[in-house]
C-alpha cells in the first residue's frame, strides 16, 4: 500500500541509527518539512526533543522505541510500518506555557511537554509562595521545590516525587512538593486545567531558586507563571492495543 510521506529521525544511538537505515532503505525518507508524519526512533526523551523540535507545526509523530524506557513509544518493528501508522490512534496533548521573570531580566517563557519544575539552587530550603487563580493556597512551602505536570508528563518526574498519575482527558494538572519540609503533611493538589499557578519565590536572595520547563532552565527567579498552553496541540501516534491513556491508567497498577 502507498504510505503517508514520512520523515525517518533517529536518537544519537547505534540501535536508533541502525533502525533508522533499515526503515529509510524500505520505505524511503522524506524531509522533515515535506513529511505527513514524522517517525521517531530512540527512547522517552528522544520523543521529547522531536515534539518540541516540530512545535507548532501540526506533525503528528510515531515513536518506536529504539532507546531505554519507551513510555511514549510503540514496539519497534520493521514490517507493516505504513498499515501500523494508518492504523495507529492520535492521542493530543497540549503542553504547559511558563513564564519566569528572573531579578531585573525580561521575562522568559518556554513550553513544558512533562512538567515546570522549581528547584532550590543552594543548600537552603527554597522558601515559595503559591497562588492559584490568584487565590493564595500555600503561603510559604519550605521545600527542595515543586512542580506541575501535564498528564502525559505525570508518570515522570511528578511521579518520583509521589504525584499522582493522571489519566488523558481528566482535565486536571498535578501540583507536587518535591521534599516538603513545611507544611509536611501537604502532599499536593489536583487542579482543573484552566487553573493559572503562580510561584512567588521568598527570601531569594538567601534561598536561590531556579525554574525548569523541560530543556528550558531560568536561574534565580523571581516569580513564576504556569498555565496549559491551550493553543498548543502535538498528535502522538499509538498503536491500538497500545495506547497511550490505556498506558497512563496501567501505570497505577503497577507495583
Amino acid at each position: 500500500m502507498t504510505g503517508p510521506r514520512l520523515a525517518i529521525l533517529a536518537a544519537q544511538n547505534e540501535p536508533a541509527r541502525a533502525a533508522q537505515e533499515a526503515l529509510a532503505a524500505r520505505y524511503g525518507a522524506t524531509p522533515p518539512d515535506q513529511a505527513e508524519v514524522i517517525v521517531a526512533l530512540g527512547g522517552d526523551g528522544f520523543m521529547l526533543e522531536t515534539l518540541h523540535r516540530f512545535l507548532g507545526r501540526g506533525i503528528p509523530v510515531y515513536g518506536m522505541n529504539r532507546g531505554s524506557v519507551g513510555f511514549l513509544m510503540n514496539d519497534y518493528r520493521e514490517d507493516t510500518l505504513p498499515e501500523r501508522i494508518a492504523a495507529a490512534q492520535a492521542a493530543t496533548l497540549h503542553p504547559l506555557r511558563m513564564v519566569a521573570q528572573a531579578n531585573g531580566a525580561a521575562p522568559v517563557e518556554a513550553l513544558a511537554i512533562n512538567e515546570v519544575s522549581l528547584l532550590r539552587e543552594s543548600r537552603q530550603a527554597a522558601k515559595i509562595r503559591i497562588l492559584v487563580d490568584d487565590k493564595e493556597r500555600v503561603a510559604e512551602l519550605i521545600c527542595d521545590g515543586v512542580l506541575v505536570a501535564t498528564p502525559a508528563g505525570s508518570t515522570a518526574y511528578n511521579l518520583s516525587a509521589h504525584g499522582p498519575i493522571i489519566p488523558l482527558g481528566a482535565n486536571l494538572l498535578p501540583l507536587t512538593p518535591i521534599s516538603a519540609f513545611r507544611p509536611r503533611r501537604w502532599r499536593g493538589a489536583l487542579l482543573p486545567s484552566d487553573a493559572v499557578v503562580v510561584f512567588e519565590i521568598l527570601e531569594r536572595d538567601k534561598r536561590p531558586v531556579a525554574a525548569v520547563a523541560d530543556y528550558t532552565e531560568v536561574r534565580d527567579v523571581a516569580r513564576v507563571e504556569v498555565r496549559e498552553a491551550r493553543d498548543v496541540t502535538l498528535t502522538l501516534l499509538f498503536d491500538p492495543d497500545h495506547g497511550l491513556s490505556d498506558r497512563i491508567i496501567a501505570e497505577q497498577f503497577t507495583v
